[in-house]
């Protein structure tokens, strides 16, 4: 980018989430990430320059230092902090303020620190010449927590059978977060059982709430924080997607997506066997959750497993840090903070704001296996929470691009002619690292959460309960190839 010749008009709006901003370039496979603050907090921005460019360095290293060993090379791209001319950013926030939702509009993009995080855009195959392939297709997942706890430490048992996504519904649904219920369970979707999945991600495609975003040639075309009628908006993904995926019937291009999606995230691409000098420990608990609306004999219908080298495996092992749960991690994080107290000078030496560097990565790993009395155990416990927390809250981005009919194939591949060809990327974006003061909030909250299910369920066991969900189809079940290409 040259600064001196930065134009809004290059830019156009790409979407948001709670805690920043995204444009993303007219031309170039480039997106600007800004953080936001709350419209209240807008005329004191101006004081936190130097914080604002540091809280983007920080997200910077600790994406390359700590989460990329963690989840691999070929999966994340770390961008770096970039200072850009502050009247671009008065007429860049400007420009995209017509463009926001509503919902969003209670904060307000930073114009002031001059600071952005500068991306490659993912949602486009850019890096292969595929100007002949025609539209692509994006499509960012964000998976959630996909284990049950089994710490000893966990005093509310009804954790260990309902995942903490499933719970949490129930209490954004009384808090008016959202007007339905998603029958989605992360449980199902890091199952392995391909039946699962495929149900996994028709339930995104039925709710997709803030989980599930699919753009055509880097265009938002389905993915809507309320939806007003589901299907309606499903028939309109449908037509989207015809070119890419013939329709047999009204169903049909939608399905044949799902099978793209579950074939990305069960394959292996790339193989840099991320962390493979180092797994997170394992956490004995069940496979499923009875919060999912799948019937029971599919949820514990046989032992399927990931693959190893998968994007969900990668994800699954770096949540699987959080062995404790937030219950046992709490009174560690308070021993932590009677040290501090004591110790206030220990702060930097046990990186508790960082730097990501090296040197943290090797405390996450070297974290005693007991409780050995020293500080550096809860200190270490702690860390490992919070990249727990960064890889339950990630979100995977699969980049579709159809591939030619007389296209040169590997050899070793064996396609299923006519099913439609792609080659892809997969993604992993939204590393953050979570903030060392958030863990009292997530207590609080989790309390809250399981509370709430236990009353709201009591309240309701003599209601009828909905049918369960069918069983797809065996036309459903037919693979979609898939070509991986190096991107």
């Amino acid at each position: 980018m040259e600064l001196d010749k930065m134009d809004e008009n290059d830019w156009k709006y790409h979407g948001e989430g709670n805690k920043s901003l995204v444009v993303s370039h007219v031309q170039h496979s480039q997106v600007l990430r800004l953080l936001k603050y709350p419209t209240e907090d807008a005329e004191h921005a101006h004081q936190t320059s130097e914080q604002a460019f540091k809280h983007i360095q920080n997200i910077v290293e600790f994406s390359k230092n700590v989460m990329k060993p963690l989840l691999g090379e070929t999966c994340v791209h770390h961008g770096e902090a970039v200072k850009l001319p502050l009247d671009f950013l008065r007429q860049l926030s400007l420009k995209v303020q017509q463009e926001r939702p509503e919902s969003r509009c209670d904060k307000v993009m930073d114009t002031f620190s001059g600071c952005a995080l500068c991306l490659p855009n993912l949602t486009q195959l850019s890096a292969c010449r595929l100007s002949d392939r025609g539209p692509q297709l994006c499509i960012e997942i964000k998976p959630k927590c996909g284990f049950l706890p089994s710490s000893q430490l966990i005093m509310k048992e009804v954790k260990r059978r309902v995942c903490r996504f499933c719970m949490h519904q129930h209490f954004k649904i009384a808090n008016g977060k959202w007007k339905r219920m998603s029958r989605y369970c992360p449980l199902d979707l890091f199952s392995g059982n391909k039946q699962r999945m495929y149900l996994a991600i028709k339930h995104l495609l039925e709710e997709p709430q803030n989980n599930l975003k699919i753009f055509k040639n880097g265009e938002l075309i389905y993915g809507c924080e309320e939806v007003a009628s589901c299907q309606q908006d499903l028939d309109a993904l449908a037509c989207h997607l015809g070119p890419y995926f013939p329709p047999q019937d009204t169903d049909a291009p939608v399905n044949e997506l799902i099978q793209a999606i579950v074939g990305a995230l069960l394959d292996s691409p790339g193989c840099d066997h991320a962390g493979d000098h180092w797994r997170a420990p394992p956490v004995d608990g069940c496979t499923y959750c009875e919060g999912s609306p799948l019937p029971c004999e599919l949820l514990q219908n046989g032992n399927h497993s990931l693959p190893k080298d998968c994007i969900l495996h990668k994800i699954l092992q770096a949540q699987m840090l959080d062995n404790l749960d937030i219950e046992g991690v709490y009174p560690l994080y308070k021993r932590v903070e009677r040290y501090l107290e004591e110790f206030p000078k220990e702060r930097g030496k046990l990186q508790i704001d960082g730097p990501y560097n090296e040197k943290f990565l090797e405390k996450l790993k070297n974290c005693p296996a007991e409780d050995d009395g020293s500080i550096e155990y809860p200190v270490g416990k702690v860390h490992q929470y919070r990249v727990s927390m960064t890889a339950k809250d990630c979100s995977i981005l699969i980049a579709l691009s159809p591939c030619g009919e007389d296209e040169l194939l590997e050899p070793n591949l064996d396609l299923q002619a006519p099913k439609p060809r792609f080659t892809y990327s997969v993604s992993i974006l939204d590393l953050d690292p979570k903030p060392y003061e958030s863990i009292s909030h997530q207590y609080k909250l989790d309390s809250k959460i399981v509370n709430y299910y236990l009353w709201n369920t009591q309240a309701n066991q003599n209601k009828p309960h909905a049918p369960a969900t069918h069983v797809y189809l065996e036309r459903d079940a037919q693979d979609c190839t898939l070509v991986f290409q190096a991107v």
